[in-house]
């Protein structure tokens, strides 16, 4: 596929997922996603509809299939090559973060937590330029928040790879949605990298301190409280979550979502919020509550992680300038790097 008509592709694309829609993602929070031949079966599991349907009047079971974006190549970082069990334990897998952009309102300096804000000029170009970091890096899924800031992060970072496969917005939110999105050439969908959104991803919801100036808040309640909302693990700010809320949901979709895949051997990346990338990242680094409020996050800057043997070990650096800096690249993508020379020169 050319250039330009990947970069005409990615304009075309829409900018919501199977969970999407903002009734959806108040009634069904708890969702759990398992692989099966062809694609993804969504269902809400039978312990948690017990407990979600003694909260809420009414659920059901969501089923949905995402066989119409995914491709069938196997695991391209593979030692054999081949992903032929993917029940299997793959030998390794990547896991790229990215916390996104600058947004209008980061450069405002105003809360904005869940607030669906999208990127600055400046935002744009630090999601370019975190894609040409990974662009030697293999991508099989995306996952992304459900909030448009993350969404563009993720959308401007694929423009770079050097494979310039298309990664499309996949959409099962309902059944017409799902019909209308599908792709009939199975050369086109050896082309594309499946994106799912999920509000689980979201950013940590600030409350009553959204859309407020922070420096303002600050002079009206004192900077130390401010730091306790803003930086305590367990302490959310008025009707917001704490980072120990934010963790829950996070940490929670990551195992059931997202694990499954790297195990599988599918190489992922996720373009979320600084809480919730802060949250996975202490899932990760198993960092105690005190560790993970000291963490810091650069928007823009990915991170990179190995799976390997149910273990993660971190490969990347979030203060590095360069590509050579930010990553220690294994064996593997050493390999998958030659194969992106020797291919496209």
């Amino acid at each position: 596929m050319s250039a330009s008509t990947f970069h005409q592709a990615i304009g075309s694309l829409h900018s919501i997922g199977y969970v999407s829609n903002s009734t959806f993602h108040n009634e069904c929070g708890n969702v759990s996603m398992r692989l099966i031949t062809r694609g993804f079966k969504l269902e809400i599991s039978p312990s948690k509809r017990e407990d979600y349907c003694s909260r809420n009047r009414s659920c059901g079971t969501i089923q949905a299939s995402l066989s119409s974006y995914q491709t069938p190549e196997s695991n391209p970082i593979s030692s054999s090559g081949t992903n032929k069990d993917s029940s299997k334990k793959s030998s390794e897998a990547a896991l790229i973060l990215i916390r996104h952009g600058e947004s209008l309102w980061n450069e405002k300096n105003l809360f904005t937590g869940c607030v669906d804000v999208p990127l600055t000029k400046r935002g744009v170009e630090e999601a370019i330029e975190a894609g040409k970091r990974i662009s030697n890096i293999p991508i099989n899924i995306i996952y992304t928040s459900s909030l448009i800031r993350a969404q563009m992060t993720a959308m401007l970072a694929m423009t770079q790879h050097r494979r310039k496969k298309v990664p499309i917005v996949v959409h099962n939110e309902n059944e017409q949605a799902h019909a209308w999105s599908q792709i009939f050439s199975e050369e086109t969908k050896e082309q594309c990298i499946p994106v799912v959104t999920a509000w689980q991803l979201n950013e940590r919801m600030y409350g009553e301190l959204q859309g407020l100036n922070k420096q303002e808040t600050a002079d009206k309640y004192g900077k130390e409280q401010v730091h306790v909302w803003r930086r305590s693990y367990d302490i959310p700010p008025p009707n917001g979550e704490s980072l120990e809320m934010c963790a829950e949901r996070a940490v929670a979709y990551f195992k059931e979502e997202i694990e499954p895949q790297l195990r599988a051997g599918k190489n992922v990346m996720i373009a979320a919020h600084g809480n919730s990338l802060r949250s996975i990242i202490m899932y990760l680094d198993k960092l105690t509550s005190q560790e993970v409020i000291s963490l810091e996050l650069s928007t823009g800057i990915p991170m990179l992680y190995i799976a390997k043997e149910e273990k993660y070990i971190r490969r990347g650096s979030p203060a590095a300038p360069t590509e050579a800096g930010v990553y220690a690249y294994t064996k593997n993508l050493a390999k998958y790097r030659q194969k992106l020379d020797e291919m496209l020169h």
